[in-house]
Protein backbone atom coordinates (compact mmCIF):
# COMPACT_ATOMS: atom_id res chain seq x y z
CA UNK A 1 0.00 0.00 0.00
CA UNK A 2 1.37 3.36 -0.83
CA UNK A 3 -0.28 6.07 0.80
CA UNK A 4 1.27 9.21 2.01
CA UNK A 5 -0.46 12.71 3.29
CA UNK A 6 0.47 15.87 1.28
CA UNK A 7 0.25 19.13 3.61
CA UNK A 8 0.16 22.27 1.84
CA UNK A 9 -0.74 25.85 2.72
CA UNK A 10 -0.50 28.04 5.54
CA UNK A 11 -0.23 27.14 9.73
CA UNK A 12 -0.68 23.77 9.55
CA UNK A 13 -0.66 22.24 12.87
CA UNK A 14 -0.86 18.21 13.66
CA UNK A 15 -1.21 16.77 17.16
CA UNK A 16 -1.29 13.45 17.73
CA UNK A 17 -1.15 11.71 14.70
CA UNK A 18 0.85 8.68 13.18
CA UNK A 19 1.59 9.17 9.33
CA UNK A 20 2.47 5.86 8.26
CA UNK A 21 3.19 4.52 4.63
CA UNK A 22 3.49 0.21 5.11
CA UNK A 23 5.16 -0.60 1.39
CA UNK A 24 7.77 -2.19 2.90
CA UNK A 25 11.93 -1.74 2.55
CA UNK A 26 11.77 -3.86 -1.21
CA UNK A 27 9.34 -1.01 -2.63
CA UNK A 28 11.99 1.87 -2.51
CA UNK A 29 10.62 5.28 -1.89
CA UNK A 30 8.08 5.44 0.48
CA UNK A 31 6.90 8.97 1.50
CA UNK A 32 4.50 9.12 4.27
CA UNK A 33 4.13 12.51 5.15
CA UNK A 34 5.44 15.20 2.57
CA UNK A 35 4.59 18.74 4.00
CA UNK A 36 4.80 21.80 1.34
CA UNK A 37 2.81 23.93 4.27
CA UNK A 38 5.01 27.13 5.47
CA UNK A 39 4.67 27.72 9.09
CA UNK A 40 3.74 24.20 9.81
CA UNK A 41 3.68 22.57 13.43
CA UNK A 42 3.99 18.63 13.97
CA UNK A 43 3.65 17.94 17.80
CA UNK A 44 3.84 14.70 19.18
CA UNK A 45 3.25 13.10 15.84
CA UNK A 46 4.83 9.97 14.75
CA UNK A 47 6.09 9.62 10.57
CA UNK A 48 6.50 5.64 9.82
CA UNK A 49 7.96 4.04 7.20
CA UNK A 50 11.30 2.94 5.68
CA UNK A 51 12.74 5.29 3.03
CA UNK A 52 11.94 8.98 2.35
CA UNK A 53 9.58 8.56 4.93
CA UNK A 54 9.34 12.42 5.59
CA UNK A 55 9.72 14.62 2.93
CA UNK A 56 9.84 17.92 4.40
CA UNK A 57 9.43 19.76 1.08
CA UNK A 58 9.84 23.45 1.36
CA UNK A 59 8.92 26.33 3.65
CA UNK A 60 9.63 26.71 7.68
CA UNK A 61 8.33 23.66 9.48
CA UNK A 62 8.52 22.97 13.19
CA UNK A 63 8.36 18.86 14.95
CA UNK A 64 8.20 18.58 18.80
CA UNK A 65 8.43 15.39 20.46
CA UNK A 66 7.95 13.53 17.13
CA UNK A 67 8.94 10.36 15.94
CA UNK A 68 10.26 9.39 12.29
CA UNK A 69 11.77 7.17 10.77
CA UNK A 70 14.55 9.41 8.62
CA UNK A 71 17.67 9.28 6.80
CA UNK A 72 18.19 13.05 6.28
CA UNK A 73 18.91 14.03 2.30
CA UNK A 74 18.58 17.45 2.04
CA UNK A 75 18.34 19.07 -0.88
CA UNK A 76 20.04 22.32 -1.56
CA UNK A 77 20.57 23.75 -4.37
CA UNK A 78 22.51 26.90 -4.16
CA UNK A 79 24.76 27.90 -2.15
CA UNK A 80 22.99 30.87 -1.18
CA UNK A 81 19.71 29.42 -0.28
CA UNK A 82 18.44 30.06 3.36
CA UNK A 83 16.98 26.28 3.30
CA UNK A 84 18.22 23.22 5.50
CA UNK A 85 17.40 20.64 8.40
CA UNK A 86 18.40 21.40 11.84
CA UNK A 87 18.30 18.45 14.91
CA UNK A 88 18.77 19.86 17.85
CA UNK A 89 17.75 18.89 21.26
CA UNK A 90 16.88 15.53 19.88
CA UNK A 91 17.32 12.06 20.18
CA UNK A 92 18.06 9.33 18.09
CA UNK A 93 17.64 5.68 18.84
CA UNK A 94 16.26 2.62 16.75
CA UNK A 95 12.32 1.93 16.83
CA UNK A 96 10.94 -0.58 18.92
CA UNK A 97 10.53 -3.22 15.90
CA UNK A 98 14.36 -2.69 14.92
CA UNK A 99 16.17 -3.23 17.79
CA UNK A 100 17.09 -7.03 16.94
CA UNK A 101 18.16 -6.25 13.44
CA UNK A 102 20.16 -3.17 14.05
CA UNK A 103 23.82 -4.82 13.87
CA UNK A 104 22.81 -6.66 10.81
CA UNK A 105 22.36 -2.65 8.42
CA UNK A 106 24.12 -0.31 8.37
CA UNK A 107 22.62 3.56 9.39
CA UNK A 108 23.94 6.75 8.61
CA UNK A 109 22.99 10.46 9.73
CA UNK A 110 22.06 10.95 5.80
CA UNK A 111 23.48 11.82 2.32
CA UNK A 112 23.57 14.84 0.20
CA UNK A 113 20.43 14.68 -2.26
CA UNK A 114 21.71 17.76 -3.83
CA UNK A 115 25.30 19.71 -4.32
CA UNK A 116 24.47 22.14 -1.49
CA UNK A 117 22.79 19.91 1.12
CA UNK A 118 22.81 21.24 4.51
CA UNK A 119 21.96 19.58 7.74
CA UNK A 120 22.82 20.27 11.47
CA UNK A 121 22.74 18.34 14.74
CA UNK A 122 22.61 20.19 17.78
CA UNK A 123 23.12 19.17 21.06
CA UNK A 124 21.34 15.87 20.33
CA UNK A 125 21.98 12.15 21.52
CA UNK A 126 22.51 9.81 18.73
CA UNK A 127 22.44 6.00 19.97
CA UNK A 128 24.85 3.08 18.42
CA UNK A 129 22.30 2.37 15.66
CA UNK A 130 24.18 5.44 13.47
CA UNK A 131 27.52 4.16 11.92
CA UNK A 132 30.62 5.34 13.24
CA UNK A 133 31.63 7.56 9.87
CA UNK A 134 28.22 9.43 10.26
CA UNK A 135 27.39 10.36 7.06
CA UNK A 136 26.96 8.51 3.39
CA UNK A 137 27.40 9.60 -0.16
CA UNK A 138 25.30 9.81 -2.28
CA UNK A 139 25.96 6.28 -3.47
CA UNK A 140 29.06 4.35 -2.73
CA UNK A 141 32.23 6.16 -4.12
CA UNK A 142 30.66 9.01 -5.49
CA UNK A 143 32.05 12.05 -4.47
CA UNK A 144 28.88 13.93 -5.41
CA UNK A 145 28.78 17.13 -3.37
CA UNK A 146 31.14 15.76 -0.43
CA UNK A 147 33.22 19.19 -0.81
CA UNK A 148 30.26 21.57 -1.30
CA UNK A 149 27.94 20.04 0.85
CA UNK A 150 27.71 21.21 4.70
CA UNK A 151 26.98 18.87 7.41
CA UNK A 152 27.79 19.83 11.42
CA UNK A 153 27.78 18.85 14.62
CA UNK A 154 27.65 20.23 17.97
CA UNK A 155 27.68 19.11 21.68
CA UNK A 156 26.09 16.02 20.57
CA UNK A 157 26.11 13.15 23.25
CA UNK A 158 25.95 9.41 23.11
CA UNK A 159 27.52 6.05 21.79
CA UNK A 160 27.74 7.28 18.43
CA UNK A 161 28.33 11.54 18.99
CA UNK A 162 32.56 10.64 19.01
CA UNK A 163 34.05 11.92 15.75
CA UNK A 164 36.83 9.99 16.14
CA UNK A 165 35.91 7.96 13.00
CA UNK A 166 33.46 10.48 11.05
CA UNK A 167 33.57 10.89 7.67
CA UNK A 168 36.87 13.90 6.99
CA UNK A 169 35.20 15.50 3.97
CA UNK A 170 35.78 19.01 2.99
CA UNK A 171 32.03 19.76 3.69
CA UNK A 172 31.80 18.13 7.35
CA UNK A 173 32.48 20.08 9.99
CA UNK A 174 32.50 19.83 14.03
CA UNK A 175 31.32 22.80 15.63
CA UNK A 176 32.20 24.29 18.98
CA UNK A 177 31.45 27.63 19.30
CA UNK A 178 27.87 28.70 20.36
CA UNK A 179 28.36 31.80 17.71
CA UNK A 180 28.85 29.65 14.81
CA UNK A 181 25.09 27.52 15.10
CA UNK A 182 22.89 30.57 16.49
CA UNK A 183 22.24 30.93 13.03
CA UNK A 184 20.18 27.42 13.29
CA UNK A 185 18.24 27.96 15.66
CA UNK A 186 14.50 28.09 16.51
CA UNK A 187 14.58 31.74 16.21
CA UNK A 188 16.85 32.17 13.87
CA UNK A 189 16.90 29.51 11.21
CA UNK A 190 12.73 29.54 11.07
CA UNK A 191 12.13 32.68 12.60
CA UNK A 192 10.01 30.95 15.22
CA UNK A 193 10.00 33.94 17.49
CA UNK A 194 7.31 35.55 14.66
CA UNK A 195 4.80 32.51 14.66
CA UNK A 196 5.74 29.66 16.78
CA UNK A 197 3.82 31.59 20.01
CA UNK A 198 0.47 31.26 18.07
CA UNK A 199 0.54 27.32 18.15
CA UNK A 200 0.51 27.09 21.69
CA UNK A 201 3.28 24.43 20.87
CA UNK A 202 6.10 24.43 23.67
CA UNK A 203 9.66 25.46 21.75
CA UNK A 204 13.20 26.31 22.76
CA UNK A 205 14.41 29.76 20.55
CA UNK A 206 18.03 29.73 21.81
CA UNK A 207 20.72 26.42 22.13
Amino acid sequence: MRIYAPVEGLHFIAKGIAFRNTAGPAKGQAVALRSSSHLSVFHRCSIEGDQDTLMVHSQRQFYRECQANVITAQGRTDLIQNTGISIHNSIIIPAHDLKLVVRSVKTYMGRPWMKYSRTVVLKTYIDSVVNAVGWSPWTKGSTYGLNTLFYAKYKNIGPASSTRWRVRWKGFHVLSKASDVSAFTVGKFIAGTAWLPSTGIPFTLEL
